[in-house]
């Protein structure tokens, strides 16, 4: 059928309020997104005029399916209706993902709204979205939500400026998932990645170190005097000042947080994955020994080993999803010298202790393993 005769059938079928001829509408515009001249003719006043009127009434009343095929036809079409394109944006996220990465429709304003209005799903899609706008990158890092601001540090298709770049660097300090993509960005100047130098593991130094030609003699005596000026304590951030912090204090405050969050009944396995992303590897010890009764020697023992696979065991005894766990230990890694060891191959091997089989079977599996290896 060519894109008249559709249309003409598009036009007939506005006319009728039955629901079956209603969701038959709505398919019939899909089909027709297919069609090489609907373009134009959707872009026609009158075709225009249709869409505005029903549009939005038989999207809200379509399934989810016809929805999201909807979406997946719409996202790279210009004559779309503003409106319906922007309600498709803030619906469920598999529906909305292709609209926020490839609409022409959505301008910045329309992509802020969704930094403010919609899920950090949502966010992180519009992060990912090519060639983003100065106003929408501003407004990411006015948010600092530690996924967003990583979904569009891995950007390499949105340029950032010098002050974009610095504000990142400096995030990087609590959010280590920020560090790894930051390294390859060709923003990166031999200043800041000076900066970024102190909060790396080891892998990403050696990269650094080979793009820069950096001194490492001088950088790694800087870092050893301030851990030597600290006895042996913490970064916190103080505004735009840094002080240091004991190691007892901050985990006497860690202490406290944890049987906060355990006497409100917040205390979830989710935590885990976002004290990590803040750079809180101690924060991280904690709560899992908290979630599954493990001693921390016990797990710390399992963080200096060259088999990622016992640290896996007590991350499936508290039921973190085994798609989670390479995250995870890319994360453990970066804020603990590249430990545990074990290299790619020992990440494969991991994902082995993620069953099938019940997490109490993991945590006895986990407690009889650690505890037959010497101290």
């Amino acid at each position: 059928m060519s894109a008249l005769a559709r249309t003409e059938e598009i036009l007939s079928l506005a006319k009728s309020r039955t629901p079956g001829d209603r969701e038959r509408l709505l398919l019939a515009v899909v089909d027709l997104c297919d069609v090489a001249e609907s373009g134009q003719i959707m872009s026609a006043p009158a075709v225009q005029d249709l869409l505005n009127s029903i549009f939005m009434s038989l999207v809200v009343e379509a399934e989810r399916d016809i929805r999201k095929r909807l979406a997946e036809k719409l996202a790279g079409v210009d004559w779309a209706p503003i409106a319906l394109i922007n309600v498709l944006a803030l619906d469920d996220i598999e529906i909305a993902r292709p609209i926020i990465a490839a609409s022409p429709i959505l301008q910045d304003h329309d992509l802020i709204r969704l930094l403010i209005e919609a899920t950090v799903e949502h966010q992180i899609e519009v992060a990912r979205r090519p060639g983003l706008g100065a106003p929408v990158v501003a407004a990411i890092l006015r948010q600092a939500e530690p996924a967003v601001l990583t979904a569009l540090s891995g950007n390499t298709q949105t340029a950032l400026g010098p002050d974009d770049m610095a504000l990142l660097v400096k995030a990087s300090r609590r959010v280590a998932a920020l560090r790894s993509p930051l390294t390859r960005r060709a923003e990166l100047t031999e200043d800041l990645a000076q900066e970024l130098y102190a909060w790396v593991g080891q892998a990403l130094r050696q990269a650094l170190t080979l793009r820069f030609r950096l001194d490492t003699e001088a950088l790694d005596a800087a870092l050893g005097q301030a851990v030597g000026d600290a006895h042996a304590g913490a970064i916190v951030e103080n505004g735009d000042a840094i002080v240091w912090q004991k190691d007892d204090e901050r985990e006497e405050m860690e202490k406290r947080l944890i049987s906060k969050l355990v006497a409100a009944g917040q205390l979830r396995p989710g935590y885990l994955l976002r004290a990590l992303r803040e750079g809180k590897l101690s924060l991280f010890v904690g709560v899992l020994s908290t979630l599954g009764d493990f001693p921390l020697d016990m797990l710390r023992q399992a963080m200096d080993s060259e088999q990622p696979e016992h640290l896996a065991l007590a991350c499936a005894a508290v039921s973190i999803d085994r798609s989670a766990f390479p995250t995870i230990l890319e994360l453990v890694r970066d804020l603990n010298d590249n430990r545990p060891g074990g290299g790619p191959e020992g990440a494969r091997r991991a994902l082995a202790a993620f069953g099938p089989f019940a997490p109490d079977l993991a945590a006895a599996a986990f407690r009889q393993t650690m505890s037959s290896r010497p101290a």
